[in-house]
């Protein structure tokens, strides 16, 4: 026999599942990891004691300025994000949450992942090289080029090493330096041909780089709208597609000859 429950006791026995489902999203953890501006690097000088870029096999030149490569950091693999984690990161602009696939699409385990990130960072240098030396038609049997980066994987550092090692070989190609003293960094992938690809975390990126002293920041033309987003004061954009463009990009802005792009 079924006895009829008052309407406030009624409101109350249904409202107990909704509040232990509420309570469950809440507290459970959910398929996100949230990301923050990391460090930057400058690909001209030295990290943890050694430099970043050693060439052999030719003559290098004394640079000035600097060349951020950027980061962004993400809370690990086995991090437990919850629903009050990622409302909080909706609302910040110096944190973003991003799919957790999106952050770490190559396994579970943390050493999956770092084995990932390291051989994608090798084929990235590879690549970084290649493109710099067709670029100025060096014999890429007689340079070689090594590049070390502690601590750092991915891909995305691509662009700042190819225009390191242009940098440190041919400066801006009429005797200057390619940075003109200026403090620049960018982000960005890069194929064997000079051609950038598009990467994460922009938005975090700039901020990364303002911190650090950037005024100037590459990035990879299809995400300008990213870049734009929460822009920080005093920080310029420069949308590039190509190893050459940039380098023409970053000549126009120093000798006022030629058109700087702009997102």
């Amino acid at each position: 026999m079924l006895s009829r429950l008052t309407r406030p006791r009624a409101v109350a026995v249904c409202a107990l599942p909704v509040v232990a489902l509420l309570a469950t999203a809440v507290f459970a953890p959910l398929p996100f990891a949230l990301a923050q501006p990391g460090m930057t690097v400058n690909v001209l000088g030295e990290n943890d004691g050694d430099p970043v870029i050693t060439i052999t096999g030719a003559t290098t030149r004394e640079t000035s300025g600097e060349l951020r490569m950027t980061t962004i950091e993400a809370t690990g693999p086995d991090t437990r994000v919850s629903l009050a984690d990622v409302l909080d990161g909706w609302f910040r602009t110096d944190q973003a949450v991003m799919p957790r696939d999106s952050v770490y699409p190559s396994g579970d385990s943390t050493r999956e992942i770092e084995e990932h990130n390291a051989a994608e960072m090798k084929e990235s240098q590879d690549a970084a090289a290649e493109a710099a030396l067709k670029y100025l038609d060096e014999d890429s049997g007689r340079i070689r080029v090594s590049l070390k980066l502690s601590d750092v994987g991915g891909p995305s550092a691509g662009l700042l090493f190819s225009l390191g090692i242009v940098a440190k070989l041919d400066g801006d190609g009429e005797g200057g330096d390619l940075t003109g003293g200026r403090t620049i960094a960018g982000t960005g992938t890069i194929d064997a041909g000079g051609t950038v690809g598009a990467v994460g975390g922009v938005a975090l990126k700039t901020q990364a780089a303002r911190r650090d002293g950037a005024t100037v920041f590459l990035v990879p033309k299809a995400e300008c709208s990213d870049a734009e987003s929460d822009l920080p004061k005093g920080l310029r954009l420069i949308p590039v597609t190509t190893l050459k463009g940039a380098i023409e990009a970053l000549a126009a802005l120093e000798t006022g000859r030629g058109k700087v792009p702009g997102c």
